[in-house]
């Protein structure tokens, strides 16, 4: 997450101005096997996503299979109303783009994120468990 988010920092910082996107959304989709990150901190990656939150507005979405998505996304700086699980079956997969599209349309049309943008997918869970 960390290279990422600076990845796309630098890019905004170096591109025209009008090419820069009036809204930034960065999704972060994980079953939450690579959080052994060796380059950076949980610390320095929550530093950086506040950071872009604060400075520039960006959106975070953190939706996590097999993991306690609310809680993770928490220890990262993502605001727990912007964290969903998920299940990562066939399913809940096409489940989690059917939203993410939802969402990424309501942003790009710079409308505000729905409350219950992510629901369905924590119902899914819930009805059919969160392991496949």
């Amino acid at each position: 997450m960390g290279d990422a988010v600076r990845h796309m920092k630098t890019i905004h910082k170096y591109a025209r101005p009008e090419d820069v996107p009036e809204n930034t959304l960065f999704v972060i989709t994980t079953d939450g096997m690579e959080n052994a990150s060796r380059r950076y901190t949980g610390d320095q990656v929550r530093e950086l996503i506040e950071r872009q939150k604060t400075e520039s507005g960006w959106e975070f979405l953190f939706l996590g299979a097999n993991i306690d998505a609310v809680q993770t996304a928490a220890r990262c700086g993502i605001d727990p109303a912007r964290a969903v699980n998920y299940r990562a079956d066939s399913q809940g997969t096409q489940l989690l783009y059917d939203t993410l599209s939802e969402a990424v349309t309501q942003v790009r049309a710079s409308a505000p994120l729905a409350k219950d943008w992510g629901d369905t997918l924590e119902l899914d869970c819930r009805r059919r468990g969160r392991k496949k």
